[in-house]
C-alpha cells in the first residue's frame, strides 16, 4: 500500500527517461527527482533527421538537466543514444543497473515532429517519424523493460499526443506513429501485467518546447485554421498562437512542459499501481476534440 500521508514519494527509485535533454523529458526528470528519484537520462543529443525544421537537443542541454537533477540531491547519469539503436538501449540497460542497483521507472518521452503533405513525402519523411517515434519506444520497453522484471515490478509511461488519437493535416507520420505508440502501449500493458509493470501513455496537448516553435508548425496551425501562412516566422507564430488560444476551452495556445509533468510523477508512483492500459491527457481541454 502507498504512504497516503506522503503521496507520489519516490525516494529510492530509479528512472530511465529518454528524450531527456529539454522540453517534457527535462521536465519530467526534474518532477521525478523533486519525488526522490535517481535518474538516467538518454538523448540522442545530436542531428536526428534531416526532416526536421528546428535544432536538435545538444550535449550541453543534456548536461543542464543533469545539474538540476543533482541540485535537487538526486543522482544523475547521462547517455548519449539514438534509441533506433536497440543494442545501444540494452547496453545501457546493463550499465544502469549496474550503477544504480535497479531500475524502476521507464519514461519513454523521446520524439520528433515534421510536416509534409502525405503525397509530398520522401522516404525519410515517414520512415525517421515511425522509426524514432514508435519503434524507437519499443526498443526502450525491450531494453529496460527485463530490468524491471528482475525488479519484481515497475511503471512505464510512453509519450503519444492528442495528435495520436485524431487525424493530423500534412502530419501522417506524426499522427500514425503517436497513434501506434497508444496500440503498444495498450498492447504491453498486457504483456508485462503478469510481471507487475504497469504501462501507460501520457497525452500532451501542444507544449511550448522547440519542436513546436517553429515555421512549419505555426503554419500547418494556420493553414488547418483556414489561413494563409505568410513564411514571416515571428508573423505567423503571433497568428498561429491567437488561433489556438480561440480553439483551447482553457484559451491556453501552448502548454508548460512543467505543467505535464506531474501527471509523469503520478503514474510512476505507487498511487497509480492499479492504473495500467490506458492514457491520460494534459491538453488544457484540447481533449475535448478527441473521440473516445
Amino acid at each position: 500500500m502507498a504512504d497516503q500521508t506522503r503521496p507520489f514519494d519516490l525516494s529510492g527509485k530509479v528512472a530511465v527517461v529518454t528524450g531527456a535533454a529539454r522540453g517534457i523529458g527535462r521536465a519530467a526528470a526534474t518532477a521525478l527527482a523533486a519525488a526522490g528519484t535517481n535518474i538516467a537520462g538518454i538523448d540522442i543529443a545530436g542531428p536526428v533527421s534531416k526532416t526536421l525544421d528546428y535544432s536538435p537537443a545538444t550535449e550541453a542541454d543534456l548536461d543542464e538537466t543533469g545539474r538540476m537533477v543533482e541540485a535537487l540531491g538526486r543522482r544523475w547519469k547521462a547517455y548519449r543514444i539514438d534509441q533506433r539503436d536497440l543494442s545501444a538501449l540494452r547496453d545501457a540497460a546493463a550499465r544502469i543497473e549496474q550503477k544504480f542497483g535497479w531500475i524502476d521507472i521507464l519514461f519513454a518521452n523521446a520524439g520528433i515532429q515534421a510536416f509534409k503533405p502525405i503525397l509530398d513525402m520522401e522516404d525519410a519523411d515517414w520512415h525517421d517519424q515511425i522509426d524514432v517515434n514508435l519503434t524507437g519506444t519499443a526498443n526502450a520497453i525491450r531494453a529496460f523493460g527485463p530490468a524491471m522484471v528482475r525488479r519484481g515490478g515497475g511503471r512505464m509511461i510512453l509519450t503519444s499526443s492528442t495528435q495520436g488519437q485524431h487525424g493530423t493535416k500534412s502530419g501522417a507520420a506524426y499522427s500514425a506513429s503517436k497513434w501506434g505508440v497508444i496500440g503498444l502501449m495498450k498492447s504491453a500493458a498486457m504483456d508485462l501485467g503478469e510481471h507487475g509493470i504497469t504501462v501507460n501513455a501520457l497525452i500532451p496537448g501542444l507544449i511550448d518546447t522547440v519542436l513546436t516553435r517553429h515555421e512549419d508548425r505555426y503554419a500547418q496551425a494556420i493553414d488547418v485554421a483556414g489561413g494563409k501562412p505568410t513564411g514571416n516566422e515571428r508573423k505567423d507564430e503571433q497568428t498561429a498562437l491567437e488561433g489556438l488560444a480561440k480553439k483551447s476551452p482553457l484559451g491556453v495556445p501552448m502548454i508548460q512542459p512543467e505543467d505535464v509533468a506531474p501527471m509523469v510523477v503520478f503514474l510512476a508512483s505507487d498511487e497509480a499501481r492499479m492504473a495500467s492500459g490506458a492514457t491520460y491527457s494534459i491538453t488544457a481541454g484540447d481533449s475535448a476534440n478527441a473521440q473516445g
